[in-house]
């Protein structure tokens, strides 16, 4: 059994869909976006100190972190931090193309770290539409104000990349990390 250092239920979901048995012990670290950083750096150092912090509380097991990123522009699109924001947010992707940068780090007796970067497609929104998704409740502490898995699906011509990506885990990446330290799914076995 792994220690996912995530509280997210996401995360958390996928994965039970891939039968990896896990623990959750939230991670306590500084996500603070570093004056000048890149969205591929920030994601890589948040994931890595999630696991390493997690890690050496329980040094003999096998910790799974990860972190997301939404990107606009070369601009990382938060959680939005009122309606206003949301609604902003939205009305800026609207109609384009961003980036979901996903750094899924492992932590055992050595580290492993694997980025995933998928292309996500919006069709044009109306106001309309904007102001109903956010009365919905779904995109309040979503980073880039949407879930993909959610009403937001509705919105997304396409995805370059990977949907489990884009949700917050990817499994393709997570799974090679897992197995190169030594862990296999439940149906692996």
């Amino acid at each position: 059994m792994i220690i996912l250092a995530s509280q997210s239920p996401r995360r958390a979901a996928l994965l039970d869909q891939i039968g990896i048995a896990y623990q959750v012990v939230p991670a306590h670290v500084d996500e603070t976006l570093h004056a000048d950083e890149r969205a591929a750096d920030y994601v890589e150092r948040v994931a890595l100190a999630k696991a390493a912090a997690v890690h050496a509380l329980h040094p003999d097991r096998v910790v799974l972190a990860a972190d997301t990123a939404v990107v606009l522009d070369q601009q990382i699109l938060g959680k939005p931090r009122d309606r206003d924001d949301a609604l902003n947010v939205l009305a800026s992707l609207s109609g384009r193309t961003h980036e979901v940068l996903t750094g899924v780090a492992v932590a055992s007796v050595e580290r492993r770290y694997a980025l995933n970067v998928s292309r996500v497609f919006f069709r044009a929104l109306t106001d309309a539409e904007i102001a109903a998704y956010w009365d919905s409740g779904e995109p309040a502490d979503k980073a880039g104000a949407y879930a993909v898995q959610g009403i937001a699906a509705a919105f997304i011509e396409r995805i370059e990349g990977s949907y489990s990506g884009v949700m917050g885990l990817p499994l393709f990446e997570t799974m090679a990390l897992l197995h190169q330290a030594g862990v296999h799914a439940d149906w692996e076995s």
